[in-house]
């Protein structure tokens, strides 16, 4: 029998139509985000390492040595690159739906896409700053310790999915109730007070202790330090905490997304 003069090409899998289009929303933030911006990614950099600085120079006019090795910049930005990984993810996750909305109306691109484009280039972005700014810490003051990756890398890792789950909630807040936006702003600024960036949980009063192990980025920071100083053994960390801390907010997220997303576009 004569072959069919025209042979039907099989439909992408969803997986794969779901790759192209993750990559499509990744390379499009990477054109519009980084690429329009005076310093682009050297902004991602400055930004954080300025903290840094500010924060190292203040405390050094207030104390003689940080509450744990000799480095005053390598303390606070242990402490802060754990922070900035959850604000970023949290923020920038949570308006993947708003960035994305125009493309949205394509049946190719799902929200799980614009979500998942957007955690994964900014957690690259973030962890990648986190490396070069406390590598050249490390460099220039010449700091030789020990690291323990396993600490180190599950901190890191924690705080991503931490941003992530608070991420999905807010794609939803932030679409819903836009002023959310502008609250989320408010309550993250304060978070270095409260998050071990600056003191670390041993050196809280004990009333401060009581309520502030509720804070899940403290157990982070001092998973993190927990790396850095090998002599640093804080027990008062709980993965079950964190876990819960995770998942909670992100069902609740990916829940009410899946039922209302198309609500939310057409509004």
């Amino acid at each position: 029998m004569p072959s069919a003069p025209h042979q039907l090409r099989a439909a992408p899998s969803t997986a794969v139509a779901s790759f192209r289009a993750t990559t499509a929303l990744m390379l499009r933030e990477m054109s519009t985000r980084y690429g329009r911006t005076p310093g682009g990614y050297l902004w991602a950099i400055m930004e954080p390492l300025g903290m840094i600085i500010l924060l190292s120079f203040a405390w050094s006019l207030l104390a003689r040595a940080p509450s744990m090795g000799t480095s005053f910049f390598l303390f606070k930005g242990t402490g802060l690159m754990v922070l900035q990984t959850f604000v970023v993810l949290g923020g920038q996750v949570g308006h993947a739906l708003i960035f994305s909305k125009p493309l949205l109306r394509f049946p190719r691109v799902t929200w799980v896409d614009a979500i998942l484009a957007r955690f994964l280039l900014n957690m690259t972005v973030v962890f990648a700053v986190t490396i070069l700014i406390l590598s050249g810490i490390m460099i220039v003051e010449d700091i030789r310790t020990v690291l323990g990756w396993g600490p180190i890398l599950q901190a890191m890792s924690l705080a991503a999915a931490l941003g992530l789950g608070v991420g999905c909630l807010n794609a939803y807040l932030f679409m819903r109730f836009p002023v959310w936006q502008q609250i989320w702003s408010i309550i993250t600024r304060p978070l270095f007070l409260i998050s071990g960036v600056i003191i670390i949980y041993e050196d809280m009063p004990q009333m401060a202790q009581n309520i502030l192990w509720y804070n899940p980025i403290l157990h982070l920071t001092g998973m993190m330090r927990d790396g850095f100083y090998p002599m640093y053994r804080p027990d008062y960390i709980s993965t079950t905490y964190l876990g819960i801390c995770i998942m909670l907010p992100m069902t609740f997220g990916l829940l009410l997304l899946r039922r209302y997303h198309r609500e939310l576009l057409n509004r």
